[in-house]
């Protein structure tokens, strides 16, 4: 067996040197198991996340220098340079692996970052059912979905859980025997299968749309998307419609209903030609996550049936009523 590659001098010093400036407020959520996300705003303000409790503010603030040391830090242990041409650092931290996103002058007022802390353990269906996100009737039609290898896409505004219930999709047993190819820009997802590929988006050029179309010469059974946010759309919906169902992907959307427009939003990136045909036939199922006072959980779930040349059918996941999308 080769031997594991050693983190190098540099790489060790620079991530004691950000262990060091995370002392205090962001030091201490970081070390809690129940904190999701950490805010600091340009004021210096610091707000944390919690499960079950929302966002509330910490007591102690974190000086315009300290965020700004922080920020450069994380750059320079991803190879970025920040500055006022750079200002935007995307990254996950060091060691850990938590998704951050820092802002410096002139695009915000002040330094602020945001930091998004993966679950220590993913969520199941059944569990999510004991914590209220989602009733007993739709845990079932899921499952059922995961078990008929519909695709399943995961809509919801920012924060509502959407990467914590595709986890949860993620866990259960009728992905374990597949071959899971799993594609992301921040790595979010986590699989309890055993054959498992996980491919990131890079820097250097490499999209998610290189990676849908790369994708397809790795013998996936099932093809997963952390979040579809353009042309890269089309690509997934050809390749889950062309041998690869049973995918799951999520995306920004303000309603079950309005993911569907969201999705031909992003294909008409890729084409001018709107394939409505393609989206009522490759999306199976349509899971809408809200958020209301700190509480997320999955508030609609539509099955849709296909187009019929002027609108999507769709139906409730849990029952046999028949809608009509324009």
């Amino acid at each position: 067996m080769p031997a594991l590659s050693q983190p190098s001098e540099t790489e060790t010093r620079r991530t004691a040197m950000l262990r060091t400036a995370f002392d205090g407020p962001v030091g201490v959520a970081l070390a809690a198991p129940d904190t999701i996300e950490i805010l600091a705003n340009p004021d210096g303000s610091v707000w944390v996340e919690t499960a079950g409790h929302g966002l509330r503010q910490a007591n102690e603030t974190l000086e315009r220098a300290e965020r700004e040391r922080i920020i450069r830090l994380v750059a320079s242990s991803v190879g970025d340079v920040c500055s006022p041409a750079s200002p935007i650092v995307s990254a996950e931290l060091p060691g850990s692996g938590e998704r951050f996103e820092g802002i410096l002058p002139p695009v915000s007022e002040a330094p602020c970052f945001a930091i998004r802390k993966p679950a220590d353990r993913p969520l199941s269906l059944d569990a999510c059912v004991e914590t209220g996100a989602l009733t007993p009737a739709l845990c079932a039609g899921l499952k059922q979905a995961l078990e008929d290898r519909l695709n399943i896409v995961i809509a919801g505004g920012t924060s509502s859980g959407k990467t914590t219930f595709a986890n949860a999709l993620l866990s259960e047993p009728a992905l374990a025997e597949d071959r899971i190819v799993i594609l992301e820009d921040t790595r979010e997802l986590r699989c309890k299968a055993e054959d498992v590929t996980q491919l990131r988006t890079h820097r250097s050029g490499i999209t998610l749309r290189d990676l849908v179309r790369s994708t397809l010469r790795l013998r996936p059974d099932r093809i997963i998307v952390g979040e579809v946010r353009g042309g890269e759309a089309l690509d997934l919906l050809k390749a889950w419609n062309t041998g690869h169902p049973g995918g799951i992907t999520t995306l920004h959307a303000n309603s079950a209903c309005g993911a569907l427009t969201r999705l031909e939003q992003l294909v008409e990136e890729a084409t001018p030609a709107l394939p409505h045909a393609l989206i009522g036939e490759a999306i199976d199922v349509i899971v809408f996550m809200s958020r209301a006072s700190g509480v997320r959980r999955v508030e609609q779930a539509l099955r849709i049936t296909g187009f019929d040349g002027a609108e999507y059918r769709t139906e409730a996941l849990s029952t046999p009523f028949l809608n009509i999308v324009h």
